[in-house]
Order: structure tokens, then sequence, then C-alpha cells
């Protein structure tokens, strides 16, 4: 009896796009696959470098928005914990059991607040970062409430341009209201330079990190003379991981693409001017997607259009082959330059999208493949948890 059976036979129709043995042909598409061996082996190598340099590393959940790909970075490349950008996502991660879960992002809508301060109930360390002084009564009342108590970081601007403050006398000033309120606790500084992650040449994105890490230092050493040692300085991404480790400033790295890759990531420069996705890192991610049409010559056409992947980044890269060239979609098309007539309707094309993170939020399911099998389906467990 073969997969596709199996999947009748359970009545659960065509919203799950694969079962356990299927061979990688019969994936219904446009879905998400994993590539297994490669994830793994990503998850390793940061593991290995986070373990030989004395860092802790948080990583990113908004990129994967998954319980289980979390567990995996747990068990395999020892993580402490995730990073979320909403409560929606951290209350997603807290009932499937991680237990320590930064929100690297500003909580103010009362409800938020109230939902936050009631999280540490899980058993999770729950930890929320602040760039206002209003912030720290609204946290420091919700935490009084529940009988709870929320871990505070103070969110540094090191030249995102974003949420954060600026100036050592700021920051000082924040963790001394943040350590004097009731059922709060002043837990360190995030300083992530987001601006600068994608940034193609290695010394450019070493010159931006190099002016973060001075504004961070002084912010320390300011705060030391007060008795308030950061237990945890936080940021570091794929593109600057390294910067972060070796400036003897930071302890914690909040890495996620790299798990996974995605096309705008791919294309940045190592030391040695080589793509990450060259060696770094591995493509672990892939849309799988199906040509559906074929009536022109010289194009097919796909069912991977704009409601299946995220293209603010750039449009998706046909992995492994230099012959076709996926060139634009619509909603529900992808077009696919195929100058030599090669693809067949039925045929299958693995894509690397441009974005990683947006691309998942939009699917349900991950489909993790092996040898050409199915092996696992995991669900994207904080799937549109944007609130």
């Amino acid at each position: 009896m073969n997969a596709q059976v199996k999947l009748e036979e359970m009545d659960v129709g065509y919203d799950i796009p694969a079962l356990p043995g299927m061979a990688e042909a019969e994936i219904q598409t446009p879905c998400l696959i994993l590539d297994l061996d490669a994830l793994e082996r990503n998850i390793t190598k940061m593991g290995d470098y986070v373990r030989a340099h004395g860092m802790r590393h948080r990583v990113h959940g908004k990129m994967h928005k998954s319980v289980d790909v979390a567990r995996l970075q747990e068990r395999l490349g020892g993580a402490v914990g995730v990073c979320c950008q909403k409560v929606s996502e951290a209350e997603v991660f807290a009932r499937g059991g991680i237990r320590d879960i930064l929100v690297s992002n500003e909580v103010r809508d009362p409800q938020k607040i109230d939902r936050l301060a009631r999280l540490p109930k899980t058993g999770a360390r729950v930890i929320v970062c602040l760039d206002d002084m209003a912030n720290v009564a609204e946290l420091s009342a919700a935490a009084v409430r529940h009988g709870t108590t929320l871990e505070v970081f103070v969110e540094m601007d090191v030249g995102a341009g974003r949420c954060g403050v600026i100036g050592a006398g700021t920051v000082v000033a924040l963790a001394q209201a943040i350590e004097a309120a009731p059922n709060l606790r002043f837990a360190g500084i995030q300083a992530y330079q987001g601006a600068m992650q994608h940034l193609d040449r290695y010394a450019d994105r070493k010159a931006k990190l190099e002016a973060a890490i001075a504004m961070v230092r002084e912010a320390v050493t300011a705060l030391e003379a007060v008795g308030l040692k950061p237990e945890l300085v936080s940021g570091g991404g794929t593109g600057s991981y390294y910067f972060e480790t070796a400036s003897g400033v930071f302890n914690e790295l909040q890495s996620g693409s790299y798990a996974f890759m995605d096309a705008d990531y791919g294309r940045i420069l190592d030391a040695e001017g080589n793509r990450i996705d060259h060696g770094e890192w591995e493509n672990a991610l892939f849309i799988l997607t199906g040509v559906m049409s074929h009536a022109k010559a010289d194009k097919a056409i796909v069912d991977a259009g704009l409601k299946a992947q995220s293209v603010d980044s750039g449009l998706p890269v046909v992995f492994g082959r230099s012959d076709v060239t996926y060139v634009k979609c619509s909603d529900e098309h992808g077009v696919i330059d195929d100058p030599a007539g090669v693809l067949r309707v039925g045929d299958k094309l693995r894509l690397v999208p441009g974005h990683c993170d947006p691309t998942c939020n939009v699917h349900d399911w991950y489909v993790g493949v092996r040898g050409g099998k199915v092996e696992v389906v995991w669900p994207v467990s904080a799937r549109g948890k944007a609130y």
C-alpha cells in the first residue's frame, strides 16, 4: 500500500502535504521541505562554534516558528532557548516546553503585557526588552498582579534605527529603574545590529559592528560602575555572529537564518570573499514546487507564486540548476525561464526562498526529507502569530 493511499484512508484530506514514508516526488506542492541532513549539519556546526567560544546561543524562533526545530536546536546545537518577536509566539514556545524565552521586542499593549506576565507560570524563564521608562511601571504592575517575575533587557539602538535607546547614561537609568521595580529583574542588554546583517562585504559588516561594540562596551562599563553588571549581553545574527563573539563584550548570540539559509543571506561574503552558502552554511529549506503548465516552449509555469513565499528580499533561486531560472510570479503562479525546454508538466523543483522568515510564516507544515524520502512532518507551530 503506497503512502498516497494511506493519506486518503486517514481521512485527513490534502491539508497535510505528505506523510512519513512518501517519496519526495509524491509530496503535494507548493510546500516547505527541509533537507534534514543539511539542517542537522548546520545546527551542529553552530553548536560546536558556540561551545568552542564559550558563548550562549539563543536561537531566533521568529525565523522558523517551530517548536520541533527549536527542540532540535537544543538537542544538537546546545541552544539555551529562543528569541520571539511577539507574545503570541512566546506563548506557543512556552506551551511547547521551551524553558528560556526572550521576547526580543518591546511590549506596550496592556493586554499583551498581561499575557506576558502570566508566561512564567508555565515554568519558563521569560525576558522582555524595553526602551522607555514608562514601560518599567507597566511591566512591574502586571508581574505583581500575577505573582510572577519578569526579567528585562534594556534594548540599545546600535545602528538598526528601530527600537532601543542611545547612550550609556540612559541605559543605566533604565537598568536602575528595572532593578528597583517590584517583580522585575534587570537581566542585561540587547544590542542587535540588524541593519548590517545583509551587507555583502565582510569588511562593511565589520565596520558597522565595531561601532556597535564600542557603544555596548561603554554601556557595560557604566553599568558595572553602579553595581549592575549585566548577566547577559545579547545580539548577533547570521551575518555577524563572529564579530560579537570576538568582542569580549557579548556573551549571547541570536542567530536564526543559519539553520535554513535563504537566497538573500546566501549571497553575502565571508572574510575570504566566498558566499556563505558555499561553505559556511548549507541550504536546508526549500519551497517544493511543481510544473503545472508548459504551453509556451520556453516558459514553464509552477504552482509556487506570491502566496507561497515572500519576495521582499528578491525572487527565489532554483536550487542546483543553472539551466532554468525563476523570473517572475503572480498570486498562484511562478514563471520559470526554460530556454531549452527541459522541464515537463509534473516535474518538481526545489526553490531557495529569497527570505526564509516571512516565507515560513505562510505555511502550515515542514516536510522533513532524508535520502529522497519523507521522514517527518512538523507543524509551523507559531504560524500567523503576529500579536
